[in-house]
């Protein structure tokens, strides 16, 4: 089931595809805000919401941050979604990124979760080898390049701006908000951190 060839006989990128060539990011925008997704990782904020809460700055291209770090005792819905199904969270950070304008995209991970990274790492070659990652992904001019970030397991980086600090190598340490992360995140920069579960659902929406 984590192997691209399977993966697409189930319909993935399919709808990758479909919105890369034939929507515009306001388009998918609107679809994930009308759906009233909420995060998937506790909070339970509408995620079309917080899409349209990201700066637009002169210059300055947005990043797409999967938190993964699922660090609750005895929880295995981000991981069960990693190790089984890896592409489908693949195809919801394509869309996401093409939707909010960013190229990068990092999938911050707890580090004992080997397999997982692995999985991904994996299925993120797969990806950029049939043409679905790279310079212009599906032939579409919007490159979109993903990567994991393997945590280092301290429990608080669950938390989106403890998250943020670690991915730059900092202390995971809380940020005082605001600013919020859409408004200055990753290294500055205005910043979507959406839970694994969340994106994973982008596809279907």
């Amino acid at each position: 089931s984590f192997t691209l060839p399977v993966a697409e006989k189930a319909g993935a990128y399919v709808t990758a595809r479909r919105a890369l060539i034939t929507m515009k990011p306001e388009q998918i925008q609107a679809e994930v805000k009308a759906a009233n997704i909420r995060g998937r990782g506790g909070a339970g904020f509408p995620a079309g919401m917080k899409w349209g809460f990201l700066a637009k700055r002169e210059g300055v291209k947005p990043y797409l941050v999967i938190n993964a770090d699922e660090g609750e005792p005895g929880t295995f819905k981000d991981r069960t979604l990693m190790e089984l199904d890896p592409h489908r969270l693949i195809e919801g950070c394509i869309i996401t990124c093409y939707a909010i304008g960013a190229n990068v995209c990092y999938i911050y991970v707890r580090c004992e979760l080997v397999k997982s990274i692995a999985r991904l790492d994996a299925a993120i070659e797969e990806a950029r080898a049939k043409g679905f990652l790279g310079k212009r992904p599906f032939g579409v001019s919007h490159e979109i390049e993903i990567y994991t970030h393997p945590g280092a397991g301290a429990y608080i980086c669950g938390e989106e701006t403890a998250l943020l600090n670690s991915l730059e190598g900092k202390r995971g340490e809380p940020r005082l908000k605001p600013p919020f992360p859409a408004v200055s995140g990753a290294f500055g920069a205005p910043t979507i951190v959406n839970n694994v579960e969340t994106i994973a659902s982008v596809p279907d929406i």
